[in-house]
């Protein structure tokens, strides 16, 4: 029985995939539910799946090449027909096959015998100092993966429709680390995860966000689109690219849920296991760069979301705290905004509401 092998479905915003590497080739056995290909959208990468065992009987479309939903791959045989076995692949000759087969003709006519010519070594004096080599220079074309394809056109898109600007600030951290370290050993036998930075900042974003929507809402025509509830995209670095799987009504997560679902998202991401589904949506956005070392950054929008939040490193620096010079950690924020929508001042004051709550957590814990 021959059964189709097709593409797996995509989302209503992806049309196109681009098919990897064939895991397997005609004539070799597969299981039900094997892999035997995969496919690369614009956001994720899906499994091409075999739907029953069998032995794989052809290959209709070629590794690379462009492929749509519902197209037939290849074919699945579950069952060699009568007298017929499932081919074999192609088996080298074997040495009796070699040495039993005819040997090949002697070319004709035969060149002529060259003369003998005696040669005489030279000298270095007399071949002169020897000429050291040129570097070799290569260049290499690396087609983009369609992941890196749709980063790019996103990024060209929100320079082109958005009038983007950015603001920026500083958060002295040393309440939030004082809090991490007074609690972090409790908190991870409690939860089984630790309590890193990234949940306050979320925390604090959704307060931030309640209390200046415009930062939360987006441009649809001419309408200003608002959203009572917060999917907060976490831009999280994978092999193949960044990718910004979303948090759902991150306003109603706790801590704890909150760095389950990004360590989650962090794993899944570098395994290639996330859905179309988690990369869809959200209404805001924050970027990380102080995991690598960034220590200033102007973070570029998420269309269609109107803001995006930048961390950085944080790094111990001297600052006046009443009236006296201490040395604080402290971290650099920025916030990039489509003017169109917000103005400096909701911009500003929503970035200062940031690290008020940063620098005094408990107005996290009691939403204040």
């Amino acid at each position: 029985m021959r059964i189709e092998v097709k593409t797996p479905e995509f989302s209503e915003s992806v049309h196109k995939g681009t098919l990897l590497e064939w895991r397997k080739q005609p004539g070799e056995q597969v299981a039900r539910d094997e892999v035997l290909a995969e496919v690369e959208t614009d956001k994720v990468i899906l499994e091409v799946a075999a739907p029953a065992d069998g032995w794989l009987a052809e290959i209709r479309v070629p590794a690379g090449a462009e492929v749509q939903a519902d197209e037939v791959l290849a074919i699945l045989e579950t069952e060699a027909t009568a007298g017929v076995s499932a081919p074999q692949p192609q088996q080298a000759a074997t040495e009796a096959e070699l040495s039993s087969a005819a040997p090949p003709a002697a070319p004709q006519p035969l060149a002529p015998a060259e003369p003998e010519v005696t040669t005489q070594a030279m000298t270095p004096a007399e071949t002169g100092p020897a000429q050291p080599c040129a570097p070799e220079r290569r260049e290499r074309r690396v087609p983009m993966t369609r992941l890196r394809q749709r980063i790019a056109e996103r990024l060209v898109e929100a320079q082109h429709t958005a009038a983007i600007l950015t603001t920026f600030n500083e958060i002295d951290m040393s309440p939030v680390q004082a809090l991490r370290r007074r609690y972090q050993e409790r908190f991870q036998q409690e939860h089984g995860v630790k309590l890193g930075l990234m949940s306050f900042f979320v925390k604090a974003a959704c307060l931030a966000l309640k209390e200046y929507p415009i930062v939360n809402a987006r441009v649809d025509g001419r309408d200003i689109v608002y959203h009572d509830y917060c999917d907060i995209g976490i831009a999280v670095s994978s092999e193949r690219g960044l990718v910004v799987p979303v948090l759902r009504d991150a306003e109603h997560l706790s801590f704890a849920d909150i760095e389950r679902r990004i360590d989650d998202f962090v794993q899944r991401a570098n395994a290639l296991k996330l859905t179309i589904e988690e990369l869809e949506g959200g209404t805001f956005t924050i970027s990380n760069g102080g995991i690598f070392g960034s220590l200033l950054s102007t973070p570029i929008l998420n269309p269609p979301q109107s803001a995006v939040l930048g961390l950085h490193r944080i790094q111990d620096r001297p600052v006046a705290v009443d009236g006296q010079v201490v040395i604080r950690p402290m971290m650099y924020v920025a916030l990039s905004y489509d003017h169109r929508i917000i103005d400096g001042r909701e911009a500003v004051s929503f970035l200062r509401s940031i690290k008020e709550s940063l620098e005094d957590p408990a107005r996290l814990l009691l939403e204040l």
